[in-house]
């Protein structure tokens, strides 16, 4: 098994909580379904409830998993369209190596990625290069694990500038039920987060002068909730109605401001067949 986490993913759980089930200010509608044939599709769309403008996104995934190919379209109604290829678990276990693409034909506009990582049960790496011919990007990550501590580092490197532009340390501990995340961005930002599942019910989270709690009712429902240092509070009810059809519910309320208004509302649909 190659557990080790990338270094995006060290304290997702803590942020897990923090942002699911809240989309102040709009109604949202995610779909999820499979045809036959095993191509995948995920529309969704969303709509701001104080400007009225909206987005959408259709993206579609085929899987060939006899030679560990994903081929993945995406389009949105900004007239973008994007490809990925990944090829994954052939060369090596654990080994994954992404073609990435972006082309908008309103102005011609190209650009793409080439990535790489390469999983196991105490370490993960990998690096991720632009594909631009005045001078790419390469990023660059690592993570090592041993006995629940990890500890991770990640860069960016402008060829045509010849320096370092990221330059990103983190620590970390994870447990069955706990995890501690910090990290120090370019020497200039710190940040860190506490996450503990307290039962099978729930959560919490603390992190850069905020708390947020998730509690489960049932098997269906759940509620949460969140205030940080500016006095925002966040309040989040998800209900799933039937298998497959998921409702979200979510407040965002300005404690220092409440008789004032400004607060904001949202309605959100997750449908899978």
């Amino acid at each position: 098994m190659c557990n080790t986490p990338t270094y995006w993913d060290l304290g997702k759980a803590a942020k897990d909580v923090f942002n699911k089930g809240y989309g102040f200010g709009m109604v949202k509608i995610d779909l999820r379904t499979k045809s036959c044939s095993g191509v995948e599709f995920s529309p969704s769309g969303h709509a701001y409830t104080d400007t009225g403008k909206g987005s959408g996104n259709l993206e579609t995934k085929y899987k060939i998993c006899n030679y560990g190919l994903t081929f993945t379209q995406k389009r949105n109604t900004d007239n973008t369209l994007g490809t990925e290829i990944s090829w994954e678990n052939k060369l090596a276990e654990g080994l994954k190596l992404t073609l990435d693409t972006i082309f908008v034909p309103n102005t011609g506009k190209k650009s793409g990625k080439l990535k790489a990582s390469y999983k196991r049960d105490c370490f993960s790496l990998g690096s991720n290069v632009d594909i631009d011919f005045s001078g790419p990007i390469i990023y660059g990550w690592a993570v090592l694990a041993f006995e629940g501590w990890l500890a991770g580092y990640q860069m960016s490197f402008d060829t045509a500038k010849s320096k370092l532009s990221q330059n990103n340390f983190a620590l970390g501990y994870k447990a069955a039920d706990f995890q501690l995340h910090s990290h120090v961005n370019d020497g200039t930002e710190f940040g860190g987060s506490i996450y503990q599942k307290v039962n099978e019910k729930t959560e919490t989270n603390n992190t850069r002068f905020g708390i947020t709690a998730k509690y489960k009712l049932d098997c269906r429902t759940s509620l949460s909730a969140k205030v940080n240092n500016a006095s925002l509070i966040g309040l989040g009810y998800t209900q799933t109605l039937r298998p497959g059809v998921k409702l979200t519910l979510s407040a965002l309320i300005d404690g220092k401001n409440f008789n004032a208004g400004g607060h904001k509302v949202s309605l959100g649909f997750e449908l899978e067949a």
